[in-house]
């Protein structure tokens, strides 16, 4: 199927305002099962903490007051609600409004990188792992929760196919069928580990149920 571009999505900022403005309460329910997950996965963090594609903060109550946190996030009207989240959690935020595919961040400044349900959007994904890498320190950790392509041939897959010209307008670029962890095998990273599972119908649609949660070490 032909890929998309990011010319194809709707113009004008009136989109942008309402994707952000209506994005906490039609995640709500996922935010409440992916918790778990979340709280596994970043536990521990420290130090300087650079996201990837933050949207209205939902991951600012995972991060430690004491950090610095750094966020990439490309629609300004997000904005105001990260920073409502920062205040939230007693946290000073620095936002960045460049895309995730060239972020001006210097290079080797993060502990740690995250990214949750950003990596489906980004119009190149290895650009993206790549400007990742270039912002960790050695020894850095990647965290990611991302929904990702279902098995090639089955079923699902198919469906995936088949909805991703209408899911990609709906989603602001969001690619359900993209085999998100193969990209991250094949980035560069000394080490990756990634977990397999699936998300209830009841909390995601049928299509975007499959997710990989995991790291990768700098």
């Amino acid at each position: 199927m032909t890929e998309l571009q990011q010319s194809d999505l709707p113009k004008g900022g009136l989109y942008k305002r309402l994707f952000a403005r209506f994005y906490d309460g039609f995640m709500k329910e996922y935010e409440e099962y992916i918790a778990c997950h979340k709280q596994g996965l970043f536990e521990g963090i420290s130090g300087t903490v650079l996201e990837i594609g933050p949207g209205t903060g939902v991951n600012l109550r995972y991060i430690p007051k004491d950090s610095r946190w750094i966020g990439v996030e490309p629609n300004p009207h997000m904005h105001e609600y990260l920073r409502r989240k920062a205040r939230e959690a007693e946290i000073e935020p620095e936002l960045h409004v460049t895309g995730a595919d060239g972020f001006e961040v210097e290079d080797g400044v993060a502990d740690v990188a995250i990214s949750t349900l950003v990596l489906c959007s980004v119009p190149d994904v290895d650009q993206v792992l790549g400007e990742i890498r270039r912002v960790l320190k050695p020894g850095g950790r990647f965290l990611f929760i991302e929904h990702v392509a279902a098995r090639q041939g089955s079923g699902l897959r198919f469906v995936q196919s088949s909805l991703f010209p209408f899911w990609y307008l709906f989603g602001d670029g969001c690619r359900i069928n993209r085999d998100t962890g193969q990209s991250i095998r094949e980035a560069g990273f000394d080490s990756v580990e990634i977990d397999e599972f699936r998300v209830p119908k009841r909390k995601v649609p049928a299509w975007v149920t499959p997710h990989i949660r995991g790291f990768a070490i700098r």
